[in-house]
């Protein structure tokens, strides 16, 4: 699936369809260069800037190590890497969802972590092969109303949700990465065509197209709809803004791709000539201190095994792990979206 996201990003560039240096929100680097001698790091960085600056600033602050953030989409920054190959300017790559960081993997262009920062993580939150790992996690959730529903009611797996009796009560957001990812996963678990019909399925029992997923949120609330297919730290914002009282809960689906749980991640790019520098890095992102941030800051799970966490993580996906890192395949995604009438 690599390959693919490989062709891809390859063919629009050459089509020059995308210029993707324009795409960056620069970050002025955090620190005074040469600060307490210990150098600097370009990190091309796809998450959000909002969410961890403050996190990186911290880095600067606790190691002297000056950092030069370039803020884009992660699908797009992988495609960068990919365009620069070995030219690249980039030590790190700090990406929002691991089927980036596989393509570039097979790309080439990720060096082995340390064993030490690889045994800080279980699989399959992290490479097999040792490549990235993943700093924080974000589950797949069945978001439902607590005023019309309990959790006995809800279905023991998203392929329920084609029942007739939830026509027009379930709400998803078919233009999100998150979703898209969710689709992926179901591809590489369970083939492309079971994945067609179950979108079509959705399609013809009324499912509501919304632009994101704090909209689906907030619709149930509203009685628009009942269940929404969601990740779970969007309920949490609602919550810290109306109280605990807020009419929406969620329903973590034991060994089922409606808990899916995804990861954030970050690699050290192979031609960086700041290594030690790009594995302090890695071991600050998976430090208490990093850890906590993310719980605290993102209402994401953290991921170290030594970390506090507010769940256990492992009972959430489908039976057997997925190999996170084959999740890159977007373009397979959108056209069985585009072919199933889910998107145009």
């Amino acid at each position: 699936m690599h390959r693919r996201f490989l062709i891809l990003t390859l063919a629009v560039l050459a089509a020059g369809a995308v210029l993707l240096p324009t795409l960056f929100t620069a970050s002025p680097a955090h620190g005074e260069p040469g600060a307490r001698g210990e150098g600097r790091l370009v990190v091309y960085c796809g998450r959000s800037k909002s969410l961890v600056e403050p996190l990186l600033q911290r880095f600067t602050e606790e190691t002297g190590i000056v950092v030069e953030a370039r803020y884009a989409d992660t699908a797009d920054l992988a495609t960068l890497l990919m365009q620069e190959g070995a030219r690249s300017p980039a030590d790190v790559f700090f990406a929002q969802d691991p089927g980036a960081l596989g393509a570039v993997e097979e790309a080439g262009l990720l060096s082995t972590l340390s064993d030490t920062h690889l045994h800080r993580v279980a699989l399959p939150h992290r490479s097999k092969s040792g490549a990235w790992v993943g700093t924080s996690g974000r589950a797949r959730v069945l978001a439902y109303s607590t005023d019309r529903l309990t959790e006995s009611d809800l279905p023991r797996t998203v392929f329920e949700l084609t029942d007739p009796k939830w026509r027009g009560r379930i709400g998803w957001a078919p233009t999100n990465a998150s979703f898209q990812l969710f689709v992926t996963a179901m591809r590489v678990t369970y083939g492309d065509e079971a994945t067609k019909n179950w979108l079509i399925a959705m399609r013809r029992n009324g499912a509501r197209d919304y632009s994101s997923n704090r909209p689906i949120i907030q619709a149930i609330a509203d009685g628009r709809i009942d269940i929404g297919l969601t990740n779970h730290y969007y309920l949490a914002a609602f919550k810290n803004d109306r109280g605990e009282d807020f009419p929406v809960a969620n329903h973590y689906p034991q060994g089922d791709l409606g808990g899916l749980l995804t990861v954030a991640g970050v690699g050290v790019i192979a031609h960086s000539a700041n290594k030690p520098q790009a594995e302090r890095f890695v071991a600050f992102m998976l430090s208490k201190n990093a850890q906590s941030y993310f719980a605290e800051r993102t209402s994401e799970f953290p991921l170290a095994i030594d970390a506090d966490c507010p769940m256990n993580i492992g009972q959430f996906g489908p039976a057997g792990a997925i190999d996170l890192g084959t999740l890159g395949d977007l373009r397979g995604t959108l056209t069985i979206l585009r072919d199933s009438g889910v998107l145009p």
